[in-house]
């Protein structure tokens, strides 16, 4: 069902409601999760401001985008995950 009509974006982007997390996980599971998503949201920010290639992203200028997107500065291990997430599959 291809339609060649653009889609039409009439409200900003909303983010879903937060959900408690799961309780009686070892905490090592809470920090890997929010790890993982601090990257996510990280490497998403990337994306956004034009940086699509994981070598280009160092932890500097990770930490710059986390600080102009209101999110606290990352570890090095955050960055690494950062870029993990950023290198092509193929």
């Amino acid at each position: 069902m291809a339609t060649d009509s653009p889609i039409i974006i009439d409200q900003p982007y909303v983010p879903l409601a937060k959900r408690r997390l799961p309780a009686g996980r070892p905490r090592s599971w809470y920090v890997t999760h929010n790890r993982r998503l601090k990257a996510l949201r990280l490497a998403i920010a990337l994306l956004d401001s034009g940086v699509y290639r994981a070598d280009l992203a160092d932890n500097e200028k990770i930490r710059r985008t986390a600080d102009l997107v209101g999110i606290r500065p990352p570890s090095d291990k955050t960055c690494r995950l950062v870029r993990d997430l950023m290198r092509t599959r193929r």
